[in-house]
């Protein structure tokens, strides 16, 4: 089966692809589609940034298409500092990737190697009638550390796994096999998602 994720971002395809081909599901992105509706994230929180999203594409494409967005949260630090849906635009416009990956480096310089969390939230409209959505727990990547070291490699569309270190091991996610990559900002609760919302057998995958 085939489902629309709405995104152009290429790194963030393959990682939902990774996810999901366990589940014999093929995800595309919008890349090269035309007239693609411009979706202004106007939510206060991830969810409902996804559902606008969904929506929308649901609306202009009227095919099966699912939407992600995420909120970055720091352990002990002040409020006003959290990023939290506004990861790309913490300083209030959309940064480029060295902006940014300069811009968490220094907070890391700031408060020390900070405890992060990425928080995710889901809009799958199937169809018209059917819409499933979450912002479960289980959606959350695993806590891990930004440091102000960056690494010398780098994704684009994933300017901050530059500065990301597991915690297990002390490693950066660069230097771990492929998928312990995806850790950071995808869990099996995406796959429990789709499974139950596809009606996906446990037994079958």
């Amino acid at each position: 089966m085939e489902l629309l994720y709405g995104t152009t971002n290429e790194g963030k395809l393959l990682v939902m692809r990774r996810a999901l081909s366990p589940l014999g599901i093929t995800v595309i992105g919008l890349k090269g589609i035309e007239k693609i509706p411009v979706v202004q994230e106007t939510g206060s929180s991830p969810l409902e940034n996804a559902r606008l999203k969904a929506n929308a594409y649901f609306k202009a494409f009227q095919v099966p298409v699912f939407s992600c967005d995420t909120g970055l949260y720091f352990k002990n630090v002040p409020a006003e500092y959290q990023p939290g849906i506004y990861v790309r635009r913490p300083l209030g416009y959309e940064m480029t990737d060295e902006e940014l990956t300069e811009y968490y480096r220094e907070m890391a310089q700031k408060f020390g190697d900070l405890q992060a969390q990425y928080r995710n939230a889901v809009c799958f409209c199937k169809s018209a009638q059917e819409v499933y959505e979450s912002d479960d727990l289980r959606l959350s990547g695993k806590p891990f550390v930004l440091t102000s070291r960056p690494h010398c490699r780098s994704q684009a569309g994933f300017p901050l796994d530059r500065l990301s270190i597991q915690i297990s091991s002390g490693k950066y996610y660069y230097d771990l096999p492929e998928d312990a990559q995806d850790e950071v900002a995808l869990d099996q609760g995406f796959r429990e998602f789709f499974r139950s919302c596809m009606r996906i057998s446990n037994n079958k995958f």
